[in-house]
């Protein structure tokens, strides 16, 4: 996606440390290493990792990769790494005997990069680049998402893309507003976003 502000792409998150360079004084580090420092970082504590060492990242990326119904990306800003996105079958994963899942239902997760120097509107983007890869695929039809009760911030933007809260549900690691989003509903807010 092109906007304003660039260009949004996403690729597959790489969570095997033997096959990337290893970070060295001003040199390119992991996608472990770089999703470590996005999760540990106090901006980040609703993604409850903030603990988190290198290695229990890894262990999870890898066991993300390995799962036939989750998969991990590292989103891109002019091409360089600038957010994570997760993208799962909500009927197997996170949400599995929690909801009433439809024909078509996908989920996901997303995490935007602590930065000192933010620009206006760039989390905007980059929700939008993500339901974007997700409603590429043709067989998405709606996508469902269970962010904590208490993250306002994500409530907002969630709306502001077209998601409507179903209800609160209780989740073993916190309480979640369930809230879904149509391909219709997308590109309704996106035309409504366009004309202001």
């Amino acid at each position: 996606m092109t906007t304003a502000l660039g260009t949004f792409t996403t690729r597959p998150l790489d969570p095997f440390p033997s096959s990337q360079l290893r970070s060295g004084r001003g040199g390119p580090i992991s996608d472990v290493e770089l999703v470590h420092g996005w999760v540990t970082h106090p901006k980040a504590s609703f993604w409850l990792m903030g603990g988190a060492r290198l290695e229990d990242v890894e262990r999870e990326y890898m066991a993300i990769s390995a799962h036939p119904h989750h998969d991990a990306f590292i989103g891109l800003h002019n091409g360089e790494p600038a957010f994570l996105m997760e993208r799962y079958d909500p009927t197997e994963v996170e949400l599995k005997g929690l909801y009433e899942a439809e024909p078509g239902d996908i989920g996901m997760h997303f995490l935007v990069a602590p930065t000192d120097t933010p620009l206006h509107g760039f989390t905007r983007a980059v929700i939008t680049t993500v339901m974007e890869t997700l409603f590429a695929d043709p067989s998405v039809r709606r996508v469902v998402v269970e962010p904590d009760v208490s993250n306002s911030a994500v409530h907002a933007l969630n709306k502001a893309v077209g998601f409507e809260v179903l209800r609160e549900i209780a989740k073993p690691e916190k309480n979640a507003l369930l809230s879904a989003c149509t391909r219709e509903q997308f590109e309704a807010a996106r035309r409504e976003g366009a004309a202001r």
